[in-house]
């Protein structure tokens, strides 16, 4: 590396200078050459060099000037004068959380936005994004390393912000939080993209809103759910009511039928049929029959 020839070159000119001089080390002069012209030659063919890990591209400048090249992962072979800032091109993510143990930044991150009607509402969210490998010379030249300060984290408190107050808490809360989502992700990922950064997903954590619009919305929920309780209820009971209607009609209907069907004789003879089954039990002593067979009395021991 680069100290290595440094530290080469004046072993060479330190050799040289011994050797002139009437100096007790002199003697030592052609090792120090030998050692100098040794260190020169290793730091060039280090410096020459350079390893890129995987998910990692080098971004190269040479005395300040960045070069367009960019270094992909593996061992590449460069100019030894050439600066080589490594950046990381696999999938980050960035937390805006309320929790005090979650998120980049320490304590209360979450974002604070201002509803359509007013009401303040708090967002936790995660951005999952990375570099374009391809861009990373113009994010080194125009922002630098700390690109998740200067773009990733203002960019999209502000956009949220700015599309926040399209919404009521209540629907941001509920029903429009799907497209609120797919709203904020169009706008950040077209500021995004212009920066040289790819914007993979948007993950909105928990929408948090305030106390008094919480009780209100749980009270609302609360009533609709005992209405349809009692829709059900009333539902099962005229089910219920019909049920015993027909069952009633059935019975009425039956009773018609049988009474319009029986003739004297039909009776007379299922008496009979039921006073010999009677007469054939075990417990049965005497039976009197009158001559029109229309009673009958029976005697039993029991």
């Amino acid at each position: 590396m680069i100290i290595l020839i440094i530290l080469g070159l004046i072993l060479v000119v330190t050799s040289f200078t011994l050797k002139t001089d009437q100096n007790p080390l002199s003697k030592f002069s052609n090792l120090f050459k030998i050692i100098g012209i040794l260190l020169i030659v290793g730091g060039i063919f280090t410096s020459a060099f350079k390893q890129i890990n995987a998910g990692t591209v080098g971004v190269t400048s040479l005395y300040g000037s960045v070069q367009p090249e960019i270094l992909t992962s593996g061992l590449n072979v460069i100019n030894p004068l050439l600066d080589v800032t490594d950046f990381d091109i696999q999938t980050q993510n960035y937390t805006m959380s309320s929790s005090q143990s979650e998120g980049a930044q320490q304590g209360d991150d979450a974002i604070r936005v201002l509803s359509n009607d007013g009401l303040e509402v708090v967002i936790d969210l995660t951005v999952l994004y990375r570099v374009s490998g391809i861009d990373a010379p113009t994010i080194f030249k125009e922002i630098g390393v700390n690109y998740i300060d200067k773009i990733v984290r203002p960019v999209t408190r502000t956009r949220i912000r700015d599309n926040a107050v399209y919404y009521d808490a209540v629907a941001l809360y509920s029903t429009k939080r799907i497209e609120f989502q797919d709203r904020i992700f169009k706008t950040i990922e077209a500021d995004f993209k212009s920066r040289g950064l790819i914007l993979e997903q948007l993950l909105i954590r928990n929408i948090n809103l305030p106390a008094s619009v919480k009780a209100s919305i749980e009270s609302k929920i609360n009533a609709e759910q005992d209405a349809q309780k009692m829709t059900f209820v009333l539902q099962k009971e005229k089910q219920e009511a019909e049920r015993k209607r027909v069952e009633a009609q059935g019975i009425a209907d039956y009773q018609r039928i049988i009474s319009l069907g029986l003739t004297q004789k039909q009776l007379q003879y299922e008496s009979i049929k039921a006073q010999k089954e009677l007469a054939a039990s075990p417990n049965t002593k005497i039976i009197f029959m009158d001559g029109k067979g229309s009673s009958s009395i029976i005697l039993s021991d029991k």
